[in-house]
Parts: C-alpha cells; sequence; structure tokens
C-alpha cells in the first residue's frame, strides 16, 4: 500500500459514492468480495450483518442508497495497512461517523470490507 495509492483510490471511492452511481461505486471492489456491517444486519437480518458477492452487494447497497437519498459522505482521514486502507468518514445526511477497514487484492481491488459505525 503506497501513500499515493490510498490517496487516489479513497478520492475516487468518495466521488462514487457521493454520485450514488451503483456501478461507479461497485469498480472499487472484486466480483466476490465481502462485507461486514451493522447496516447489512439491520437492513437484512437474515444476513447476520455479512453479505457475500458483488451481485448480493448490488442489491443491498441499491436499498440503503434508497433510503438515504441525501447520503453524501467527507472522508475525515485514511489510514494505510499493509494491503489494505481504512476510510474514516462522516455521512453529512445523518451526521454519523463511520470506518471502512478495506482489504486489497492483488489486482488493486477490495476484496473484504468490515464496517463500524459511531453511535
Amino acid at each position: 500500500m503506497t501513500k499515493e495509492f490510498a490517496i487516489a483510490f479513497s478520492g475516487n471511492w468518495l466521488a462514487a459514492w457521493n454520485s450514488h452511481n451503483i456501478d461507479e461505486i461497485l469498480k472499487h471492489y472484486s466480483e466476490d468480495f465481502s462485507i461486514e456491517t451493522p447496516m447489512a444486519l439491520k437492513l437484512f437480518p437474515e444476513s447476520n450483518g455479512l453479505i457475500n458477492g458483488k451481485h448480493n452487494i448490488r442489491k443491498y447497497w441499491t436499498v440503503a442508497l434508497e433510503r438515504i437519498p441525501n447520503l453524501k459522505f467527507e472522508i475525515l482521514d485514511v489510514l494505510m495497512g499493509v494491503s489494505g486502507l481504512t476510510i474514516y468518514y462522516i455521512n453529512l445526511a445523518t451526521n454519523k461517523k463511520s470506518v471502512e477497514i478495506m482489504n486489497f487484492n492483488t489486482e488493486g481491488k477490495v476484496n473484504k470490507v468490515m464496517v463500524h459505525y459511531a453511535e
């Protein structure tokens, strides 16, 4: 993980989410990626908070974007690891802070995400 990659990725990630364009958002992720998030547990209790595969996550994020039509993120910080990064951000629509811990595959796509929310 380089600082240049982390800065470029997080900027592109932010622009994609703020555009609400699901295809642009999903370009950052591998076909087999998984996400663990309390929001998935809230929207789809049967998921136990874990959703696997781009096709299923597309459905989940489509519902999430419909529920928060004014969603807008602002990045507060980006932290780098060996093969991943963490984006600390605030959702300006809800005024809630979150972190997304992302692991990357060898092609530079996110293949695993864990999301934590502030109460």
